[in-house]
């Protein structure tokens, strides 16, 4: 089993910046895919951007040159850089982890974008 706990969600002004992490813990395979996904009121969760264990990333058009996605390997822990944030940003920010071993989320953390 793999556990994975989000933190750095909050409230921000539009044009603001948060940072997001997501530490895991539990069987990690080494080889994995971490990302971040976003689900806003009463839409779908749709991917924001995701980046495997060996760095190569990819990140949704509306967020392309906003957000960035990195990680750190030795310390299992996926980040979200959220800068220039707008209204629509809005919504609960999952981490993901899909290896091997199965597909695992996070209990999402609350991103408030204020206009």
């Amino acid at each position: 089993q793999v556990q994975l706990v989000e933190s750095g969600g909050g409230l921000v002004q539009a044009g603001g910046s948060l940072r997001l992490s997501c530490a895991a813990s539990g069987s990690i395979l080494r080889i994995n895919i971490m990302g971040w996904y976003r689900q806003a009121p009463g839409k779908q969760r749709d991917l924001v951007a995701r980046i495997n264990s060996g760095g190569s990333k990819t990140h949704a058009d509306s967020v392309r040159g906003r957000f960035t996605i990195s990680r750190d390997n030795a310390k299992n822990t996926v980040y979200l850089q959220m800068n220039s944030l707008k209204p629509d940003d809005t919504g609960v920010y999952y981490c993901n982890l899909e290896s091997a071993g199965g597909n695992y989320w996070g209990k999402g953390t609350l991103v408030t974008v204020s206009s």
